[in-house]
């Protein structure tokens, strides 16, 4: 009713407007209805600027308000929440078990048995040839004690626990211990290209006068001529427009002609802005072939005249992630093939894949027929990632032996995926591989540790060696030392950089 009144967050439902003040946590996921101001999500992206948000933007449970108020409305509560399901993916990750643990307990399930073998030949061996029970007692004890196998049952859940939660700080989500084990052996990374190679929308890359006009006359003409369209292409003129500060002019006798452009005038001349057919066919004979080379780098090509005569060519283009060639690059160091799948047309994908160099081009793909792609690949090529943001990719996410799903994508993506990079940033899919390898290397070391102290000790204590020293307890110690080395190893982790 117009008042603003402070409630317990339990009390909080979909469709509240909640109002941030500056220095608050925003309590839920919502999106600005009022007010602009700059959040720290670092919480949640590991993203260490604030982010600017105005109205229309969404705001995520858990981040901090920085600067500014805001009134925002409220989209999700409670487990629905962001934050929640971030709590819950890391949950179920830490809790999982990777092949590699499971061989460990099959290991350890023929290894206790053998143990309680060799302890009952101890105990029987000192009794046979000593007569001392005691002795043969505390040697069968000893043998027992320092072959607890904590530290193989430690080795692998506290590297997974403390890996998983480490990517979880620099944003890198990983639901399974499962998926941790499968990275590091990727060789086959299937990237998708719009939206996740890409910003998914279209921008003006080019603007090339052809007469005696600078760029701005030019862009002026064609946003002019746009203003009142809701065409993509449209929208990325005048977004062009609006950035350079380009105050536009009202044209007259607009008409727009299906599959070809537009026709106006302006102060008396006629203006007309399309595809090269289209200006030619309107009489237009003046083209200029640079128009011919955006078209080989896979833009898309608008034609600009007045008076009948071309005076510009606008080129416009589904812009590359600024993080796109480094992530790749990172990526091609490391021995792992890049390869791109897209539904646009072969010119136009080989001429982004030539910008980022992939190995790999797979295009005019339906968006059903990705998961057969993937398919192909991981009979070829063996173990595949397949990095997608949208609905369509959801099916290939979860057909790849690993799916990683950009977290600024379709939450059917994002389900379908073992992985989410909650930030968007692509550089955190090489992450996720130096991460997947230094943990199987700590996890490896962990296990060649429990089981070489087992080998070299159980002996020891077998043979009496220990008795003269306290037996028992010399062997706690040591079987307790083997779990805080295994511990600490695993602890390392917290030390590793993903980016390098």
């Amino acid at each position: 009713n117009g008042e603003t009144v402070e409630v317990a967050l339990s009390e909080v439902v979909i469709e509240d407007r909640l109002r941030v003040l500056p220095g608050d946590k925003i309590p839920v996921d919502g999106k600005i209805v009022e007010g602009h101001s700059s959040v720290d999500e670092s919480l949640i992206t590991g993203e260490s600027m604030p982010i600017e948000k105005e109205t229309g933007d969404v705001v995520t449970g858990g981040s901090i308000n920085t600067t500014g108020a805001f009134l925002f409305k409220a989209t999700a509560v409670g487990k629905d929440t962001a934050l929640a399901r971030i709590v819950t993916y890391v949950e179920k990750a830490q809790a999982s078990r990777p092949p590699i643990q499971r061989l460990a307990d099959r290991i350890a399930a023929v290894f206790v048995p053998i143990v309680f073998g060799i302890a009952a030949a101890t105990f029987l061996g000192w009794w046979l040839f000593t007569g001392s029970f005691s002795s043969a007692m505390v040697s069968a004890v000893s043998v027992l004690i320092i072959s607890c196998p904590c530290a193989l049952g430690l080795a692998t859940p506290t590297a997974i626990l403390v890996g998983t939660g480490q990517g979880a700080k620099s944003g890198i989500l990983i639901r399974g211990g499962e998926a941790v084990e499968t990275a590091q052996a990727i060789h086959t990374i299937v990237f998708d290209k719009t939206g996740t190679l890409t910003y998914g929308r279209p921008v003006v890359t080019d603007i090339i006068p052809t007469a005696d006009k600078d760029e701005r006359e030019v862009l002026l003409l064609a946003a002019s001529l746009e203003q009142d369209s809701e065409h993509p292409i449209a929208q990325a003129i005048l977004e062009k427009s609006r950035h350079l500060d380009i105050e536009l002019s009202q044209t007259e006798n607009f008409e727009a002609v299906p599959g070809g452009g537009i026709r106006a005038t302006l102060s008396g001349a006629n203006l007309l802005l399309g595809s090269r057919r289209f200006l030619t066919r309107e009489g237009c004979e003046d083209t200029d072939d640079r128009g011919d080379r955006l078209l080989e780098e896979g833009k898309t090509t608008v034609y600009l005249s007045q008076g009948g005569r071309l005076v510009g060519i606008i080129g416009v283009a589904d812009e590359l992630r600024s993080e796109s060639r480094e992530a790749i690059g990172a990526l091609r160091q490391m021995g792992i093939e890049v390869a791109m799948i897209t539904g646009d047309n072969v010119r136009t994908a080989e001429a982004v894949a030539r910008q980022i160099d992939v190995d790999l081009v797979v295009a005019d793909v339906l968006p059903e027929q990705k998961a057969n792609r993937i398919v192909a690949l991981q009979q070829q090529k063996g173990v595949v990632a397949m990095v997608g943001d949208g609905i369509n990719d959801a099916p290939a996410l979860a057909q790849a032996d690993i799916g990683i799903a950009i977290g600024t994508g379709t939450d059917i993506a994002i389900e379908s995926a073992d992985v989410a990079l909650t930030s968007g940033d692509l550089r955190g899919v090489p992450g996720i591989i130096r991460l997947s390898r230094q943990t199987m290397r700590i996890i490896k070391q962990n296990l060649f540790w429990a089981f070489a102290y087992n080998v070299i000790l159980i002996p020891v204590a077998a043979a009496g060696v220990l008795t003269p020293w306290g037996g028992p307890m010399l062997a706690a110690f040591a079987m307790a030392f083997s779990s805080v080395t295994v511990v600490s190893n695993a602890l390392r982790l917290k030390r590793f950089n993903l980016e390098h």
